[in-house]
């Protein structure tokens, strides 16, 4: 269940990130509104292009955190920029993990672009290195045959 208290932009992002280290479905789309919308604009074959909804959110990342063999470890190089919009944040990050079960080395460079109103999330585009975290996870194949390659 979301919060009462309105948090700031920058505490969501806190615990956003915490939520990705945590491969928390439930405790990301607790951020949410009920009603938001979490895009991905750039290609990423096996995601769609958006999410509606807390629970299609909540859904959506449970999916997609179960299927992924990344283990995220740690969130460096974090830039939050205010927007001029109130309550927008631009987020640079790189998450830093590894490949389960090998342990090998995982890095994926992004950007969030996060609207938050009365507390919770409404907006955010996500902006992942889908090419990266094909590479990453030996599916860059899968990838080329996705496109038609």
């Amino acid at each position: 269940m979301p919060e009462t208290t309105a948090a700031a932009p920058h505490e969501i992002v806190e615990r956003f990130h915490g939520a990705m280290l945590n491969k928390s479905a439930d405790d990301l789309a607790d951020l949410y509104a009920v009603d938001a919308r979490h895009e991905f604009p750039f290609l990423f074959p096996g995601l769609p292009a958006c999410f509606n909804g807390r629970e299609e959110i909540r859904a959506g990342y449970r999916a997609m955190w179960g299927a992924t063999p990344v283990e995220p470890e740690t969130i460096r190089d974090v830039v939050i920029h205010e927007a001029a919009e109130a309550g927008t944040v631009v987020v640079e990050q790189t998450v830093v993990g590894a490949l389960a079960p090998t342990g090998r080395p995982v890095t994926v460079p992004g950007i969030l672009v996060i609207r938050v109103r009365d507390g919770l999330i409404v907006h955010t585009r996500d902006y992942m290195d889908g090419l990266g975290v094909a590479k990453a996870t030996d599916r860059l194949p899968d990838l080329v045959a996705a496109l038609g390659g």
